[in-house]
């Protein structure tokens, strides 16, 4: 993994973590709750995948893993927000 990926994975993790947080345990849980799923996103978002696959992607989570009440408006919010972590994380072309 690159320096500008590890980056990444932990910008992914921080944002899952603070603002996606869909059970709402980011004040009283181990910090490993939403770890497992950090690899997935982080891969789609390599793989330059949509907001729209990566945003469904994160529903399913908490609707069918999780098993809560998702929102699928906030979830393409935080979608939003990794993609733009990974924009200012990605190496910068040279011209």
């Amino acid at each position: 993994m690159t320096f500008e990926q590890k980056e990444i994975y932990k910008s992914d993790d921080e944002i899952l973590w603070n603002e996606w947080d869909p059970i709402g345990v980011n004040d009283v849980a181990p910090r490993v709750e939403y770890q497992s799923y950090v690899p997935e996103i982080f891969s789609m978002l390599i793989q330059n995948r949509s907001d729209k696959e990566i945003s469904d992607r994160l529903y399913a989570i908490e609707t069918e893993t999780i098993g809560v009440i998702g929102s699928r408006e906030h979830c393409l919010i935080i979608v939003k927000k990794l993609i733009e972590e990974k924009n200012k994380n990605a190496p910068q072309q040279r011209i």
